[in-house]
């Protein structure tokens, strides 16, 4: 039987044992301190990245709940009692009730009719092998790089032709249109990581492909869907150039232009508090909307890397 020699121990004087120890007792030092320095480096910017993001929002927030001396008198000190009336000024005064029942109205329409005819594309572009399926997908790619400035002159004599102008439905459809191609590039990735064996094992057991897409791919894909239908959903809160193109009507307006208009009329009234008070209005549903679904935010975009 062979068994392992033990090697002989170096003799101390000869002073190698002594050097390896310490070149070794240094290099783990060496390289934690390194990744300290690093490690504070990243979290001072991202500290000082996040009182960038977050001061502006939380002083337009004590803003709205000042009045109007205290602001120009006090900007940054906190407001001495909370002044309710601002919002219920801005509310009613300003119709900024109405825009905001507008903007629910087409953000929520637009984003389901986003979500369900991009995920139908994506998953017929990611899964199915036919003549000309690159093509449809670099035109939807094509879409992403074009600049909507450019289209907005023949997409409103689009939109007029049809009778869509100045409603609530035409603004939905260029929405979903506006929203599609980055939808469709998004999902058609995702899907391309959903694994291609419980799709087989449905169509063994006879279920048709509509019946597999929606009761099967489908809930698979959530994570995917809700982040792009979280990033549909800031774009399309936020859009201002095409509502003010294709929106008139001053019955019709969505958030962004009644920001304009009241930020436009209370410059001469003076009614600062009452602008300050629309504008957290604004912004609220979209910080709620993201931290909500923040954590199906991340799952949805390292999916793919995951897989």
């Amino acid at each position: 039987m062979k068994t392992t020699e033990t090697p002989a121990p170096v003799p101390a004087e000869s002073g190698f044992g002594v050097a390896t120890a310490g070149v070794a007792a240094r290099k783990p030092g060496g390289r934690k301190k390194d990744g300290s320095v690093l490690n504070v480096f990243s979290h001072g910017v991202l500290i000082i990245w996040a009182i960038m993001v977050v001061m502006p929002l939380v002083w337009a927030v004590m803003t709205s709940f000042k009045d109007d001396n205290s602001i120009f008198s006090s900007p940054w000190a906190l407001p001495d009692k909370l002044h309710f009336d601002n919002w219920a000024r801005a509310w009613t005064d300003a119709n900024m009730s109405s825009y905001f029942l507008n903007t629910v109205l087409v953000v929520g329409g637009s984003l389901v009719g986003t979500l369900v005819l991009g995920s139908m594309a994506a998953y017929v572009l990611a899964r199915f092998d036919f003549p000309g399926n690159r093509f449809i997908y670099y035109l939807f790619i094509g879409g992403m790089s074009f600049p909507i400035m450019l289209a907005l002159v023949p997409l409103f004599y689009v939109v007029n032709n049809m009778g869509l102008l100045n409603t609530i439905h035409g603004l939905i459809l260029v929405y979903i249109a506006y929203s599609l191609p980055f939808t469709v590039f998004f999902l058609t990735a995702f899907f391309r990581t959903l694994p291609t064996s419980v799709a087989e094992a449905a169509f063994v057991d006879g279920a048709s492909h509509t019946r597999t897409f929606f009761q099967i791919m489908l809930p698979m894909a959530k994570p995917g869907l809700i982040s792009v239908g979280i990033f549909n959903f800031l774009g399309q809160w936020n859009q201002y150039m095409l509502p003010t193109v294709l929106n008139t009507d001053p019955d019709k307006h969505v958030l962004t232009q009644g920001l304009v208009q009241l930020a436009v009329s209370q410059g001469y009234k003076g009614d600062w508090s009452g602008l300050f008070a629309g504008l957290v209005m604004a912004m609220l549903p979209v910080l709620a909307a993201y931290i909500v679904f923040q954590r199906q935010v991340v799952q949805g975009l390292t999916a793919g890397a995951l897989k």
